[in-house]
């Protein structure tokens, strides 16, 4: 059940990581793809193991839209580096993991950054799915407009976005993965989606495995890269983590038993999913599912991850379906009919953290709303953070409240600041 939740991401992330320089980080789709199944593959089957839990793992969407759009794309870094900056982040996870001082860093970050930086990337990929899609195009006076809405992968992509929010509506398992198969096999007698087979041998990972750049990401330039990134295998773990322990009933005393053996699990995960070739990997909330099926122990993450392991067989699906759909008259413009609903859908679902901001109050409103406007207005998941963390000590310490915030706060901010003053 856990799998086949989770499983659009073995189609959805190569599409996002192989999108072409210089708006994505251009990386080779099948080697992605193997990638993401091994790299979640053995990060599963490590939480089993070492942390007894049915917690499974795959590369999170938002960190490979930050990736691939955000670091590769507005930030010209070569994906190289890119996964070096990840390896990195992995590693300072682990480090804080074994120094136990997690807990200092997850509390000095302020609840609205929190939830306006996971809205906000909610609305930066839900953009990037509606670009994708031709929903909206760019305008050389308004910078987006409507697009044709009755050209035929648009109208494709149009009719998977509502199958897939029915099915969700309806609560059917795995509704985004059964959205993508029931939009990819539409569009195959339409002769949008082009059918290439279903079994094939596992296609070769040596384009991206121990590609990684870790001399280049060790640049002063790069190190807010790395804290960001840091950032988000952090905190989504950690609510991942919280929200399925609570609901599986594992929590004691509102603490989860063996929390630093699941955290060094994920950061783990991180650091090897470098290594293969992919965004890193992270704890998904679509573990709920396995557990509501009855999944409670590790034993549930073998089955997960052999599932990951057989998916490697079945690439041309996932090519076909992640493929794209060259736009006639341009050299190298591609729409994405088959994967961009399931970004609007995903996109969706994150921005629901909106409702958890504190708007009556505007030291906590403001900041929060600069982190969710400016990543999409920006097309930069950095630049949106770097606002909420610039403005929300600035706003607190000259209205007088400046002994809210946390000192590591103040430190980000100056940090953030340097960025745009000396590195800009």
């Amino acid at each position: 059940t856990t799998f086949m939740t989770m499983a659009y991401i073995i189609i959805v992330n190569p599409a996002i990581l192989s999108v072409p320089r210089p708006h994505g980080a251009g990386m080779d789709f099948n080697s992605v793809m193997v990638a993401t199944c091994i790299a979640s593959a053995f990060a599963t089957f490590f939480m089993g193991l070492y942390a007894n839990y049915p917690f499974a793992l795959a590369p999170g969407m938002g960190m490979n839209a930050l990736f691939s759009f955000g670091i590769c794309g507005t930030m010209g870094v070569p994906w190289e580096v890119a996964l070096g900056i990840v390896f990195l982040s992995g590693l300072f996870f682990v480090l804080l993991t074994f120094l136990r001082i997690r807990e200092m860093v997850v509390d000095a970050i302020p609840e609205c950054i929190k939830y306006g930086t996971a809205a906000g990337i909610g609305v930066f990929i839900a953009f990037i799915g509606l670009k994708d899609a031709g929903i909206v195009v760019s305008h050389p006076t308004t910078f987006v407009t409507l697009g044709n809405l009755s050209s035929p992968p648009t109208l494709l992509a149009l009719g998977g976005l509502l199958v897939t929010a029915v099915l969700i509506a309806r609560r059917v398992r795995g509704a985004i993965f059964w959205g993508l198969l029931i939009t990819g096999s539409t569009g195959i007698p339409l002769k949008i989606v082009e059918f290439t087979g279903v079994f094939s041998p596992i296609p070769s990972i040596a384009s991206t495995f121990a590609r990684i750049d870790i001399l280049a990401a060790l640049k002063i330039a790069y190190l807010p890269s790395v804290f960001i990134f840091l950032f988000f295998i952090m905190f989504d773990t950690i609510g991942t983590l919280i929200g399925v322990g609570e609901q599986a009933g594992f929590m004691v005393e509102g603490k989860l038993p063996r929390v630093n053996r699941a955290l060094l699990s994920d950061a783990t995960g991180a650091v090897v999913s470098s290594v293969f070739g992919t965004s890193p990997v992270t704890c998904y909330i679509e573990s709920a599912a396995g557990v509501a099926e009855g999944g409670r122990t590790g034993l549930a993450n073998m089955v997960t991850g052999t599932l990951f392991i057989i998916a490697l067989f079945f690439s041309p699906i996932t090519r076909m379906f992640g493929a794209g759909w060259h736009i006639p008259g341009t050299e190298s413009s591609y729409l994405y009919p088959v994967t961009a609903p399931a970004l609007i859908i995903v996109g969706s679902l994150m921005a629901q953290n909106i409702v958890k901001i504190k708007w009556q109050d505007f030291s906590e409103a403001l900041p929060a709303f600069l982190t969710i406007i400016m990543m999409p207005l920006s097309f930069s998941i950095s630049d949106g953070l770097a606002m909420g963390f610039i403005s929300y000590p600035m706003i607190k310490l000259l209205g007088g409240r400046g002994r809210e915030v946390h000192w590591l706060v103040y430190c980000l901010a100056v940090l953030f600041i340097g960025r745009y003053v000396f590195l800009q």
